[in-house]
């Protein structure tokens, strides 16, 4: 990578999560331009990622547009001939599809919440034990989630543009494979249950075999007031409690607290790719086998059966 690009920093998108990393990249040190459809009040903007390029390479690429975009992102960088690093929002593409990562330096999905201090300490607190069963749930009302803008009007509330609870709260299902291994198998209910005026799910559970842990459900939805995030996990040795809204970490009744800071997690994941440090980083191929996850849920609570990986 050329010294005079290491220092530039592209985001695609500029919605509310795309302005969000380009003010954490600035604050990082970086020097940020935008891809965007929209005019905005900033010195560095382009309306397409062949605009952006043109004007020079970039060192880092942040993929934040619609979810529904995100393919067709990376194969304009490919073909525009970015050599640095790229991550790409969470989930990875809507439905399962090839994302050709080689060329880039290095290729990860943002899943930061593998850096979340209580989910961190989780994961190295089960290090060599033998997970018996986990308990995930996630939930927060969807119209509080963006304050000052209509609900109905995000992506979230878009089935088209990879929105709907299980694939908005697809950080539950990365962390839950990360933490329990590979899925084997799922069963799943869901579907827009509740009187949102959304075209897009608003609820799932779903029942996992996975590779490390042969018993583990998981919920999610846009509909608890207030939001929930925690975990519980049996091993054969412990029981752990993590709540990720309180910032604790139970464990067999023993409590600890973990300073919350609502950047935190962002930054230090932007922090490993810069670094090249990928312990906690989302591969590609983890990323994608989330997206097939999420298929599967979606087929299963269709079809009414089990759906083996």
């Amino acid at each position: 990578m050329a010294s005079s690009s290491a220092n530039r920093a592209l985001v695609v998108g500029h919605g509310s999560i795309g302005q969000r990393h380009a003010r954490l990249l600035a604050d990082l040190g970086l020097d940020v331009s935008i891809v965007s459809r929209r005019q905005l009040p900033i010195a560095k903007t382009f309306a397409s990622i062949e605009q952006a390029l043109a004007d020079g390479a970039f060192g880092y690429v942040v993929v934040a547009n619609e979810t529904s975009e995100h393919a067709a992102a990376v194969q304009a960088l490919r073909t525009g001939g970015h050599r640095g690093k790229v991550l790409i929002e969470k989930p990875v593409t809507s439905s399962p599809a090839d994302i050709d990562g080689s060329g880039f330096a290095m290729c990860a999905v943002g899943y930061n919440l593998r850096f979340h201090p209580v989910l961190a300490a989780l994961s190295d607190a089960l290090a060599g034990q033998t997970i018996l069963s986990m308990q995930i749930y996630c939930g927060q009302y969807l119209p509080t989630w963006r304050e000052g803008r209509d609900y109905r009007e995000a992506y979230s509330a878009h089935d088209s543009q990879g929105g709907g609870a299980l694939r908005d709260l697809s950080h539950e299902l990365d962390y839950a494979l990360w933490l329990g291994g590979r899925w084997k198998r799922v069963v799943a209910l869901g579907g827009h249950v509740s009187s949102l005026n959304i075209r897009s799910d608003d609820s799932f559970a779903l029942l996992l075999e996975l590779d490390g842990c042969p018993m583990a459900t998981l919920q999610v939805n846009y509909l608890d007031r207030p939001g929930r995030r925690d975990i519980v996990v049996n091993t054969d040795e412990r029981t752990f409690h993590a709540d990720l809204i309180g910032g604790t970490l139970e464990t067999d009744g023993v409590l600890r607290r973990f300073p919350l800071d609502r950047d935190r997690t962002m930054l230090d994941e932007h922090r490993a790719v810069l670094a090249d440090d990928r312990r906690r980083l989302c591969s590609l191929a983890e990323g994608a086998r989330v997206v097939a996850l999420v298929d599967a849920a979606f087929r299963s609570a269709n079809e009414r059966c089990w759906i083996a990986a």
